[in-house]
Formats: C-alpha cells, sequence, structure tokens
C-alpha cells in the first residue's frame, strides 16, 4: 500500500483547512447531546462538509502534482 508512504508538502494556510474541518466535526460531535448548541447543527454540519470536499480536493490535487 503506497498510498500512505507518499509525501507532501503544506502550507501553513493549506492546514486552516484541514483544522477548520476537524474543529467543526469535533463541535458537532461534542456538542451532540447539550441543547444549547442544537440551534447551530446545520451550520457546523455546512462547514464541516464543505471543508471535508475543499480538503480532499487539495489533497487530491496535490498528489497528482507529484
Amino acid at each position: 500500500m503506497n498510498f500512505f508512504k507518499i509525501k507532501t508538502t503544506w502550507t501553513n494556510a493549506e492546514f486552516i483547512i484541514i483544522k477548520l474541518c476537524i474543529a467543526s466535526a469535533y463541535l458537532f460531535i461534542g456538542s451532540y447531546f447539550h441543547n444549547f448548541i442544537q440551534y447551530y447543527y446545520v451550520p457546523l454540519l455546512v462547514i464541516f462538509v464543505v471543508t471535508v470536499i475543499w480538503f480532499v480536493y487539495l489533497w487530491l490535487k496535490k498528489m497528482k502534482n507529484e
């Protein structure tokens, strides 16, 4: 499985997307049982989905270039 052995370089600006993706997923999962944040489920889910798609696109683009 050479897929996990491929090395790529990332800039700090590109890491913002994956950090935002992870943070929104963390907040979504962490707030699942909390009534105060239940009104923010949809925006958090939208942020998570958009950043996942964006990150996967950047990752595949970077892997294709190398």
